[in-house]
C-alpha cells in the first residue's frame, strides 16, 4: 500500500491532533455554542433555518463513475441564519442492492481537514463491505473549511515548503523565536486569506450542517461512520441531537473531556507505543536500519538519526533538504498503519546512507503535497478547526519549556518536537469557542465506539473514556496496531460493525477482536 493510499483509507493522517507544525483538536463547548444559536433538532423548532432544512439538492455527475455531487447550503453563522451562506460539497453513491434500502450512511475520515468527499469517492463508496453498500446510499459532505466546502487557505506552496522545514526542536532562543515566528506567520496568512470563514469552522457548526444534510436526504435518523477526528464530530452530533441518532460508529475515538495540552501529550505517548511496536518488528529483521539488539536501542538509534539530520540535513534529489522536522513527519506518517512499516524501513535505510528522498515522500504524503509543489488545504483546515474547538495548550514558549519533560517522558523519541508543535494555537487570530467537556448524549440510541490497543494517533484509553461518557456507548476493542479498525483486515471487527449498521444491534459490551 503506498503512503498516499494509506493516509486516505485508514482515516486521514492527522487524526485527533495535528502533528509537527499543527495543533491539537478536541472537544468543544456545546453549551457555549448553543448560546449563540439554538441547536435545530428540526425545522419546526428553528423556523429561521426552515429554508435550509427544506432545500432540495440538485444532484449532478461528479466526473467519477458511479458518484453524484451536489451543493448543500447552510448558514455561515448559525447566530445569523438570515446572513451569509456557506456552500458545502456533498457526494453520494446509491445503494447497490439487493435488500431493502436502509437510508443514507454518512462517512467522515477525520483530520480535522480530511476531505470526506475524497474519502467516499476514493475508498468508502467502493471499498466498504459490500453488504453495507448494498443497503445504504453512501454519502459524504466536506465539513466547512475543508477541501471543496468554503476551504480555509493560508500559505502558498513555497511558503508551506518553508513552514514544514522549520526546526521544531529549538535548541536556543534564536530557534525558539524562529519557530514562534513561523506559527505567527501561518496564523496571519490564514486570517488574511480566510478571515471571514475562520470564526465559523467549529465542530459544533459542522455537526449542525450534518443535521441539515440528514433532513435534506430524507432520513429521520443519522447513520454515520466517523474515524479519528470524525468520532468527535459524531459525538458532538449526538450531544446536539440525541433524538436524531440512528446508528453511529465512532472508530479511533477521541476523548472530548481532555484539554489541548492533555490531548497532545496523550497522542505523543500513542506515537511512542506505535514506534516501539514498529521497532520490535524491525529488530527481528536482518535489514533493520535501527539495529537488531533491542527496542530501546532502536529508539536511541532513531533519536541519534534525528539529531544528525538536525545538524546536517540530507539531500533528497530536489531543492528541499531533509531536516529533522520533515524526517520526523515521515517517520510518524508511517506509524498509522503497520502496512507502511516496510516502506519506512527502506526509507530509513536510504536516509542513513545519505539519501533523504524516501522519508521526504512519506512527509509529503502526510502533508498532502503534490508533485508540482501545491498543497491540499488539509493543514490549514486542521489548524483552523483545532484552534477554534479548544483553548490553546500554552500561553507562550515558556509554557512549552515547562511541558517538554512530561512530553519526553511520554515519548523519548518524539516528545520534544510534539511538545513544541502544540504552540501553534497560541497565536491564532480567532478566539476559541469550545471547551473540554464530557459528552453523554442522554437519550441517544446505542452508539458503537471502537478503539485499537496500539493506535498511534487516538490512544486506546480515549475510546474507553468516550464509551464510558456516552450514556448509550458500547466499546468494541481491536487488539492490534494501526490507526482505526474498521476495514483493516479483522473479520471480527468488520462483522461486529456490519451487524450493527445493518441490524442495529451493537456487539456485547467488552467484545475484543484481533
Amino acid at each position: 500500500m503506498d503512503s498516499r493510499r494509506l493516509l486516505r483509507t485508514s482515516a486521514t493522517a492527522l487524526a485527533a491532533a495535528g502533528l509537527v507544525l499543527s495543533g491539537c483538536s478536541g472537544g468543544s463547548d456545546a453549551a457555549a455554542s448553543r448560546s449563540s444559536a439554538p441547536a435545530p433538532s428540526s425545522a419546526s423548532q428553528a423556523p429561521k433555518l426552515k429554508k435550509y432544512y427544506e432545500q432540495k439538492l440538485k444532484w449532478r455527475d461528479c466526473g467519477v463513475e458511479g458518484f453524484q455531487c451536489a451543493t448543500l447550503r447552510a448558514p455561515l453563522d448559525y447566530a445569523k441564519p438570515d446572513g451569509e451562506e456557506a456552500r458545502l460539497a456533498v457526494s453520494r453513491v446509491r445503494a447497490t442492492g439487493p435488500g431493502k434500502r436502509l437510508g443514507s450512511l454518512l462517512v467522515n475520515p477525520g483530520g480535522p481537514g480530511g476531505s470526506a468527499v475524497g474519502y467516499l469517492q476514493g475508498y468508502a463508496g467502493i471499498g466498504y463491505p459490500a453488504p453495507v453498500r448494498a443497503r445504504y446510499d453512501m454519502v459524504a459532505v466536506d465539513p466547512r473549511g475543508v477541501a471543496r466546502s468554503e476551504p480555509v487557505e493560508c500559505l502558498t506552496g513555497p511558503q508551506m515548503d518553508t513552514y514544514t522545514q522549520v526546526d521544531q526542536t529549538p535548541d536556543d532562543t534564536a530557534e525558539v523565536n524562529a519557530l514562534s515566528a513561523a506559527f505567527k506567520d501561518f496564523a496571519a496568512g490564514c486570517e488574511k486569506k480566510s478571515g471571514k470563514v475562520l470564526p465559523h469552522v467549529s465542530t459544533v457548526e459542522a455537526a449542525r450542517d450534518m443535521d441539515i444534510l440528514r433532513a435534506v436526504l430524507g432520513d429521520e435518523k443519522l447513520t454515520y461512520v466517523g474515524a479519528s477526528y470524525g468520532t468527535f464530530l459524531g459525538a458532538t452530533y449526538a450531544e446536539l441531537f440525541p433524538d436524531r441518532v440512528g446508528r453511529l460508529v465512532l472508530d479511533g475515538a477521541m476523548d472530548p473531556s481532555l484539554s489541548a495540552l492533555d490531548l497532545n501529550r496523550d497522542q505523543t505517548g500513542g506515537f511512542e507505543t506505535s514506534f516501539r511496536a514498529f521497532a520490535a518488528d524491525c529488530i527481528g529483521k536482518s535489514d533493520c536500519p535501527l539495529g537488531t539488539t533491542s527496542v530501546d536501542a532502536a529508539g536511541e538509534a532513531m533519536k541519534k538519526f534525528f539529531r544528525d539530520v538536525d545538524a546536517k540535513p540530507l539531500p533528497t534529489g530536489e531543492s528541499r533538504l531533509l531536516g529533522e522536522s520533515l524526517a520526523t513527519t515521515g517517520v510518524i506518517a508511517a506509524m498509522y498503519d503497520e502496512g507502511a512499516w516496510p516502506q519506512l524501513r527502506e526509507a530509513l535505510s536510504k536516509a542513513m546512507g545519505g539519501d533523504g528522498s524516501g522519508l521526504l515522500a512519506l512527509a509529503d504524503s502526510y502533508y498532502e503535497r503534490e508533485a508540482d509543489g501545491t498543497y491540499a488545504n488539509l493543514m490549514f483546515a486542521n489548524a483552523a478547526v483545532n484552534c477554534l474547538d479548544l483553548p490553546p495548550a500554552y500561553t507562550g514558549p515558556a509554557d512549552v519549556e515547562k511541558a517538554v519533560p512530561s512530553f519526553e517522558k511520554a515519548s523519548p523519541v518524539f516528545g520534544k518536537g510534539l511538545a513544541w508543535a502544540a504552540l501553534n494555537c497560541t497565536y491564532w487570530p480567532t478566539p476559541p469557542t469550545g471547551r473540554p467537556h464530557r459528552i453523554t448524549a442522554e437519550g441517544a440510541a446505542p452508539i458503537l465506539v471502537v478503539g485499537t490497543t496500539r493506535d498511534p494517533a487516538t490512544p486506546y484509553h480515549w475510546a474507553q473514556s468516550l464509551a464510558g461518557q456516552l450514556s448509550s456507548g458500547t466499546l468494541l476493542t481491536y487488539v492490534g496496531d494501526g490507526h482505526t479498525a474498521y476495514g483493516r483486515g479483522s473479520d471480527c471487527i468488520d462483522t461486529a460493525i456490519n451487524t450493527y449498521l445493518l441490524e442495529g444491534t451493537p456487539p456485547t459490551e467488552g467484545k475484543r477482536c484481533s
